[in-house]
């Protein structure tokens, strides 16, 4: 197959894998559904492999199929930001970023702010993803900031830390005195409130339970970090929260914080982008602008 020839039959194959549908496909690129599916099979033909499953509700990929949709889906996004720079040399263009909710709250939003004051013309849009999410947006090219807690392998992308952010237990004073225990023995005694078990935060709270053989009797799960401090300031139990995110209520006394023998290891955050992109400028701006809001948020980090 010649150049164009490989980027019609990607283009369509990027467009089935999508839409798990060869007749959604036909109707997006208004191409008769013989036509897909010839293509698909030279595709499958030339790579000597099978893309797609093809199911009585529509089609699903193969591993083969995922594999090459990655590369495909990155491929695609990349030259479309590189058509646009030079499209577009003088636009103040746009900033794509993707964050966790709780990070998007206490540190994205005080960058946002002084990014949109020094450049309000840039488009600006905002993905909340978990952590994982995030990265992955960023391998397949389809952002171009990632706010995340730094991954065990960066893969292609650079990376620009924050500092690390400190996870603590908390709960009301009250409630602490009427448990009547150590603090090494909340575990055992208290209402330990934690992020559901996909969170990655809770991932990293459960390694280290695993470290200190640590078994809670009694666990309530919530899937945002915000409803486990409104909760602990209830006074029904015992929160494990980023100690950054209520430095306002232990300040006030409205939470104590437990302090445990042990306590949990810190975790790196900061700035992902793909460095096999053609850089985008913004990026500089956004980090470079931002760097002095955060002071209030990263004070103690």
């Amino acid at each position: 197959m010649d150049t164009f020839d490989n980027f019609s039959k990607y283009k369509i194959f990027l467009s089935v894998a999508e839409n798990s549908s060869i007749s959604k496909s036909a109707n997006q690129l208004f191409i008769s559904q013989p036509a897909i599916s010839i293509a698909i099979k030279k595709l499958e033909d030339n790579l000597n492999t099978t893309l797609f499953i093809r199911k009585s509700k529509g089609v699903e990929l193969t591993e083969s199929g995922r594999i090459l949709y990655d590369s495909v889906k990155k491929a695609f996004n990349i030259l479309s930001d590189t058509e646009n720079s030079l499209r577009f040399p003088e636009s103040t263009g746009q900033l794509r970023i993707a964050s966790s909710n709780v990070l998007c709250k206490y540190f994205l939003i005080p960058y946002l702010k002084a990014f949109i004051y020094s450049y309000p013309n840039t488009d600006v849009s905002i993905t909340c993803t978990s952590s994982a999410g995030a990265c992955a947006m960023l391998n397949e090219c389809s952002i171009d900031l990632a706010l995340a807690a730094k991954p065990e392998n960066i893969g292609d992308a650079n990376y620009y830390s924050l500092g690390k952010i400190e996870y603590i237990f908390v709960c009301t004073p009250s409630y602490f005195v009427r448990l009547n225990c150590r603090n090494d023995e909340i575990f055992e005694y208290g209402n330990i409130m934690l992020l559901n078990k996909d969170n990655i935060s809770r991932r990293h709270i459960n390694a280290y339970y695993a470290r200190n053989n640590i078994y809670p009797s009694h666990i309530l799960e919530a899937n945002e970090m915000d409803v486990l401090i409104e909760f602990a300031k209830m006074g029904i139990g015992i929160s494990c929260v980023v100690k950054q995110f209520v430095m306002s209520e232990l300040t006030s006394g409205i939470l104590t914080e437990i302090k445990l023998s042990n306590p949990i290891l810190p975790r790196e955050i900061g700035f992902l982008y793909n460095r096999l992109k053609p850089f985008n400028e913004n990026i500089r701006k956004f980090i470079n602008t931002g760097i002095n809001s955060l002071d209030d948020v990263t004070g103690c980090i």
